[in-house]
C-alpha cells in the first residue's frame, strides 16, 4: 500500500488536481461549510475516487448519500445522484464527490478503495434501487428480499403498498 501524502492538500489542490488528471469528466468544485465537492462521470468515479485517496490522501470514506431528484430528473437529466463524503484522517479536509446515475444504470462499487462502502452501498440500494456493479454482496440491508419497491424514491407511495 503507498504512503499517504504527508502534506495536507490546498483547497486549490483538491479542485484542480483531479481536473488536471480527468479532464471535463469531473467539472470545477464548489467550496462551501468547510467542505470541498466535486462532480465526477460515472466512466471515471472509481479512478476519480482512487486518485483521492493515493495522491491527496483522503483515506476515509466518512458516508454516502442517495438522492432522488423526481418528479423530474436532475440538472443532467439524470433521476439519482450518489454522493461519496471523504475526510483526510487526522484533521485534514473534507471532500465530497457527486456521481449522477439513471434509473436503469448501475454504478461500480468502490468496496475495493473503501471497505466500509460495502453496508453503504447496500442501504442505498435497498432505500433507492440504486445497483453498485462488483459489489461483494448486494441485497438488502434493512427491508425483505421480497419487499416491492425502494421506500426512499420519491414516488414511493406514503402509505406504503
Amino acid at each position: 500500500m503507498p504512503e499517504r501524502p504527508t502534506e495536507t492538500p490546498t483547497p486549490a489542490a483538491i479542485d484542480q488536481a483531479p481536473r488536471q488528471r480527468f479532464g471535463a469528466a469531473v467539472s470545477a468544485g464548489v467550496s462551501e461549510k468547510g467542505e470541498f465537492t466535486l462532480r465526477a462521470g460515472k466512466d471515471v468515479l472509481l479512478d476519480v475516487l482512487g486518485f483521492l485517496k493515493t495522491e491527496l490522501g483522503f483515506n476515509v470514506l466518512n458516508d454516502m448519500i442517495g438522492l432522488d431528484h423526481h418528479p423530474g430528473p436532475g440538472e443532467t437529466g439524470k433521476r439519482f445522484s450518489v454522493l461519496y463524503q471523504l475526510y483526510r484522517f487526522p484533521g485534514g479536509p473534507r471532500v465530497r464527490v457527486g456521481v449522477n446515475v439513471a434509473e436503469d444504470e448501475s454504478l461500480p462499487t468502490i468496496t475495493g478503495l473503501y471497505k466500509s462502502a460495502d453496508w453503504a452501498e447496500r442501504e442505498i440500494f435497498d432505500m433507492f434501487g440504486i445497483r453498485f456493479e462488483g459489489h461483494p454482496d448486494l441485497r438488502r440491508i434493512y427491508l425483505p428480499e421480497d419487499f416491492d419497491g425502494h421506500p426512499l424514491r420519491k414516488d414511493f407511495p406514503l402509505q406504503g403498498k
